[in-house]
C-alpha cells in the first residue's frame, strides 16, 4: 500500500528470508479471533498458540485452524521455547500481570488497547521490555488505517493551514463493559489518533460524563483538550445513543477534512473558511469562502493486519514501532486525567506530556528504539 503506511511491511509483502515470527494469541473474545485470522494469513508471522480459559472457543476456533496448538494454560504457551511472541487481548485490569508474565519469559508483547490499567503499570511494562530488550506494542489500530494516515497527511503537509479544532464523536448503542467505563473503552482510540495527527499531548483536560446505566460506570462521557498550539479537541464517548457514529470533523485556517469511517468515502476535503479582511464597514468585516469538496482516494487495507505486520518488522529489524510503548503510555496518562476531571466535577486537569526524559525517569534510556518514539 504505497504511501498508506510510511515504510511498513504488508502482509501482502515478501517476508524475505527471515523465518515467520511465530506468535501466540491470548485471549479469544470479540477481537482475539480476528489476530489469530490475520497471523494465519501473513508471510511474516505464523499463529502459533492461541490460548483462552473456555473450552468453547477453543474448540469453535480449532474448526478453523486446526494447525493452530491450543491451551487453556497460559504458563504452557510461555514454555514454548519457538515461540516469539504473544499477543494479549483480555479485559484491562490484566494487562499488566500477564504481559509482565510475558515479557519475563523473553517473548515479545502486543497487548490491546489500552497498554495498562494505569501509568504507572505501563511504565513498569516499558521498563521491563528495554531491559530484556524486547518489543512491547499497545494495539492502537487506528494508527494503522489508511484513512487516518492520510489525514495526518494532509495535517502535516500545511494543506489545511492551522489546526483550529477537532471534533471526535464515537458513539453506539452498546457494547457496555463490565470492568472499565466508556473512556476506558472508547477513549483510546481518539486519544492515539490526536496524539499521531498533532505530534503533541494536550496540556490540559476537561470532561464531563454520567452513569446512566451502571452506578459508577460512565457509559457517555464529554472530553475536551487543549494543546500548546492552540487548538482544541472535543471528543464525544457513548455506548447510549440510537446508531452508530464513527465522525471527525478538522477544521483548519485553509481547509476542512471530515471523517467518517462508516462511510464509502472515509475522507471529504472542504475547500472551505473565512477570510478576515480589513472592514470598511461591519458587514464586510469577514468573507466567506466555499470552494470544492474533494474525496482523495484511499488506499484498502485492514488496519489489523498492516499493525501485525508493523510488529513483525519492528521485532526482526529492533525499530519502532508507530504504535510504540511511549504513545501507549501517553494515552494511559490522558485518560487518567480525563477520569480525574470527571472526580473534580468537570474542572480542568491538567495533562503535561509525558516526555521523553520522564520515560527515563523509569529506567529506560532514550536510545531504546523498542520502547518509545517521537511523535513527530
Amino acid at each position: 500500500m504505497p504511501g498508506a503506511t510510511h515504510g511498513i511491511a504488508t502482509s501482502a509483502e515478501p517476508a524475505g528470508t527471515a523465518a515467520p515470527l511465530r506468535v501466540g494469541v491470548l485471549g479469544l473474545g470479540y477481537w482475539g479471533p480476528n489476530l489469530v485470522r490475520n497471523l494465519n494469513e501473513m508471510p511474516a508471522a505464523e499463529a502459533a498458540w492461541m490460548c483462552d480459559r473456555r473450552p468453547e472457543p477453543l474448540e469453535a476456533l480449532g474448526r478453523r485452524f486446526p494447525a493452530v496448538r491450543r491451551t487453556q494454560e497460559f504458563d504452557e504457551m510461555l514454555d514454548d521455547d519457538s515461540l516469539d511472541a504473544v499477543a494479549i487481548v483480555t479485559p484491562v485490569a490484566t494487562h499488566h500481570d500477564l504481559a509482565m508474565r510475558a515479557l519475563e519469559a523473553g517473548k515479545h508483547v502486543y497487548v490491546e488497547k489500552p497498554l495498562a490499567a494505569s501509568s504507572d503499570e505501563a511504565r513498569e511494562l516499558i521498563r521491563a521490555a528495554y531491559e530484556r530488550r524486547l518489543v512491547l506494542m499497545p494495539g492502537h489500530t487506528f494508527l494503522y488505517s489508511p484513512a487516518v494516515v492520510r489525514i495526518r497527511e494532509l495535517i502535516r503537509s500545511g494543506e489545511l493551514g492551522e489546526i483550529y479544532f477537532i471534533s471526535m464523536s464515537r458513539v453506539n448503542l452498546g457494547l457496555h463493559q463490565s470492568d472499565v467505563s466508556v473512556i476506558w473503552d472508547l477513549g483510546p482510540h481518539d486519544f492515539s489518533i490526536l496524539l499521531y495527527w498533532l505530534g503533541q499531548s494536550p496540556s490540559h483536560v476537561v470532561s464531563m460524563g454520567r452513569a446512566c446505566i451502571v452506578k459508577g460506570q460512565e457509559d457517555i462521557a464529554f472530553i475536551n483538550c487543549e494543546f500548546d498550539s492552540g487548538a482544541i479537541a472535543h471528543i464525544e464517548l457513548s455506548w447510549l445513543a440510537p446508531s452508530k457514529l464513527r465522525r471527525t470533523t478538522v477544521v483548519g485556517s485553509s481547509k476542512m477534512v471530515v471523517y467518517d469511517d462508516c462511510s464509502n468515502e472515509p475522507v471529504r476535503v472542504y475547500d472551505s473558511g473565512v477570510i478576515p479582511r480589513n472592514p470598511e464597514s461591519f458587514g464586510e468585516y469577514l468573507k466567506y469562502r466555499t470552494g470544492d469538496i474533494v474525496s482523495p482516494h484511499i488506499d484498502v487495507g485492514e488496519p489489523l493486519a498492516i499493525q501485525m505486520a508493523d510488529f513483525c518488522h519492528a521485532v526482526r529489524s529492533e525499530s519502532t514501532p508507530r504504535a510504540s510503548a511511549q504513545l501507549g503510555l501517553q494515552v494511559v496518562h490522558l485518560i487518567e486525567a480525563a477520569e480525574r476531571s470527571l472526580e473534580l466535577c468537570g474542572r480542568c486537569a491538567n495533562s503535561t506530556a509525558v516526555t521523553r526524559a520522564e520515560v527515563e525517569g523509569v529506567g529506560v534510556p532514550g536510545g531504546f528504539v523498542g520502547a518509545h518514539a517521537d511523535l513527530g
